[in-house]
């Protein structure tokens, strides 16, 4: 009788261990390769990290300072002339308040100096604010904003620019083709021609110089495989699109993905071969979403 019984809870027990629920197989988060320039591209890096998702920092632009100071030192010195200066990006606030001498008393609050600084996103929006760039002195287009780019911040400003309104535009060298500050196409270039149709003034500064990155000889290795292990590249620029096809011209995209910043940048993506391209704005929790929502 003991016998069966002991057989009988043996049994029990092994029909229970059966019956228990598998634990399901732990996912890896996505790998989102962040293509910014090497100064914007670690605060992308940990934000995404926090978020849950692997990223890493493969920059595709190359950023350094301008090649004449002295025009720069220039613009500085004639700034009252301007009612506005317009930053194409962050990395353009950043290199010109670098050369801002200490005697340009603009962009705050009580400074006689009344120009006002035009920006086109958050990003550069948020490079205005470390310059010390008082809120009052800044036009942006709005944080829920469906686009941040140069039509988007017309429709902001366009009724500041009057006959006679003298407008900087604050820029990069090495960029020419990939006129826009966020995706190529219209741009800055359309943004001037609209200033002018008003019968406003444009003066272009190059404040810093974009190029290619020194690349290694690692580099190809991980390009090749991050195209084809579902990897998903961040895009931000249509010039970072070209200057990967440039680099490593040999690499098929047919089975990568990638998510944009902009329909220009989302348009350059897919013309390179990328399989699955989504568009985001270059907020945070949308491009989370978007990087989520992919197959």
């Amino acid at each position: 009788m003991c016998r069966l019984l002991c057989s009988w809870v043996r049994g029990l027990h092994s029909n229970c261990r059966q019956r228990l629920p598998r634990k399901p197989p732990k996912v890896e988060p996505v790998r989102v390769i962040v293509t910014r320039p090497a100064q914007e591209c670690g605060k992308w890096v940990d934000a995404l990290v926090q978020a849950g998702l692997s990223a890493q920092a493969f920059p595709l632009i190359a950023v350094g300072p301008p090649p004449d100071t002295a025009a720069v030192a220039s613009a500085w010195a004639r700034i009252a002339s301007f009612d506005a200066v317009m930053f194409v990006s962050g990395n353009a606030v950043s290199h010109f308040f670098a050369l801002k001498p200490a005697f340009a008393h603009v962009f705050r609050a009580q400074a006689a100096i009344k120009t006002r600084a035009f920006v086109t996103g958050p990003g550069s929006l948020a490079a205005l604010h470390q310059a010390g760039v008082d809120a009052a002195w800044m036009d942006a287009p709005d944080t829920q904003a469906g686009q941040f780019d140069s039509e988007a911040l017309w429709a902001v400003v366009a009724h500041r620019v009057v006959p006679g309104y003298r407008v900087l535009i604050v820029r990069g060298m090495g960029d020419a083709s990939m006129d826009a500050d966020v995706g190529g196409g219209v741009g800055r270039n359309w943004f001037a021609s609209q200033v002018l149709a008003a019968g406003g003034e444009v003066e272009f500064l190059v404040a810093y110089q974009r190029r290619q990155p020194d690349w290694r000889v690692s580099d190809r290795q991980f390009v090749h495989q991050a195209a084809h292990d579902g990897s998903v590249w961040l895009f931000s620029s249509s010039e970072a699109i070209a200057n990967l096809q440039n680099a490593f011209p040999d690499v098929a995209w047919d089975r990568a993905r990638a998510v944009a910043t902009h329909a220009r940048i989302a348009q350059a993506a897919r013309a390179a071969g990328f399989a699955v391209v989504c568009e985001s704005r270059p907020v945070l929790a949308d491009l989370v979403a978007s990087i989520e929502s992919l197959p």
